[in-house]
């Protein structure tokens, strides 16, 4: 997993945000999810073929990933989880590869993600797995 940096121009006319080292090249669809209340979880959902991209394009959210083992059925819950904050602040995306199950919280209202797959539909959902959304359980914050 990785980000993708961006930023953001401003003048008197208003804002750009953008991500220039973005290539869509490998981005068959997207679609955008906003959760109902700041703090909810979705997780975990993993695909062994397909890798997404991440922007939030409003508010901030907490994204976790976690590579899976090989076993798709039952993985081991001690592997290493991997975390980024993303925010319409600091425009980035995060890359996450395929063998990666993730999951966010959203951290502002009116968060709005938007999820770029190198799948089509149809085979996302034959390449689908979910675990509970504290099956890995990145989402207490420590408090400073």
């Amino acid at each position: 997993m990785h980000i993708i940096k961006g930023d953001i121009s401003i003048d008197d006319r208003g804002s750009v945000s953008y991500v220039n080292d973005f290539d869509f090249k490998n981005v068959k669809r997207f679609y955008i999810v906003e959760n109902h209340q700041v703090g909810f979880i979705r997780a975990w959902h993993a695909h062994k073929l397909e890798a997404k991209y991440v922007q939030v394009v409003s508010g901030s959210a907490m994204i976790a990933g976690v590579k899976i083992d090989g076993n798709w059925e039952n993985p081991s819950k001690n592997l290493e989880i991997s975390k980024f904050v993303l925010s319409e602040k600091k425009p980035s995306i995060l890359y996450i590869p395929e063998g990666y199950a993730n999951g966010f919280k959203t951290l502002t209202p009116q968060t709005k993600i938007i999820f770029y797959s190198t799948s089509k539909l149809d085979d996302s959902l034959n390449d689908d797995y979910r675990f509970k959304f504290d099956y890995w359980n990145p989402w207490n914050f420590e408090y400073r």
